[in-house]
């Protein structure tokens, strides 16, 4: 046998095994895969809705948004007369219903947050406020309701309770209304012809 042929033999038992050793690898990882499997998992994550709104009308109607924060205007209270000629000594009453819209997913917690007064006459008329029913009648009566408020005068403030709101029974519908009954008292100092202007606002966080 030349060396040429003895060549070519060597060549194509080298060229069979490395074939052979292809198959053999295409082999074993056929077995293999059978012995893999997997699971996949995904979540979607959605937040809820969130809404706090007010009514100077009544539990029931009315309601609207007042957010100065948000380009709203505040509600202006209807208080009792003779709020617009107080004597020292007077007290006046004014409603005002919150409430969690219809769009709301969450519970919440109601709390005064900030109170502020302007004017001549605002160191002169003290205030509170109080959680009654929403049915109830904002008078003297009121007193027995959870203080939500107070200051001893208009350019003062002090927080009280909170306040617990429930978002509507079913979707789509609104949470029952709270009402908080604000008492305005005129001090002994009240200046005769003097306006005043009281502003107070209410946080409402979910729970």
């Amino acid at each position: 046998m030349n060396a040429e042929a003895s060549s070519t033999r060597n060549r194509r038992k080298i060229l069979a095994v490395l074939a052979g050793g292809l198959v053999l690898g295409v082999g074993a990882a056929i077995t293999l895969a059978a012995w893999n499997d997997s699971e996949f998992a995904t979540g979607t994550f959605t937040a809820g809705s969130f809404n706090l709104e007010g009514s100077t009308t009544s539990a029931t109607a009315g309601f609207s948004n007042h957010n100065v924060t948000k380009g709203d205007t505040a509600a202006a209270l209807s208080f009792s007369a003779p709020f617009s000629n107080l004597t020292p000594g007077d007290v006046v009453y004014a409603p005002f219903w919150v409430r969690l819209d219809s769009t709301t997913t969450n519970n919440a917690t109601l709390v005064a947050s900030t109170g502020t007064g302007t004017g001549a006459n605002a160191s002169n008329i003290s205030y509170s406020v109080y959680s009654i029913a929403p049915a109830a009648t904002c008078d003297a009566t009121a007193t027995t309701g959870t203080l939500v408020a107070s200051g001893t005068d208009l350019t003062t403030f002090t927080a009280g309770s909170s306040v617990a709101l429930s978002k509507g029974a079913t979707a789509g519908t609104a949470g029952t209304a709270t009402q908080l009954c604000f008492v305005a008292t005129a001090k002994s100092s009240l200046a005769q012809g003097g306006a005043a202007t009281g502003t107070w606002s209410f946080t409402a966080t979910s729970s």
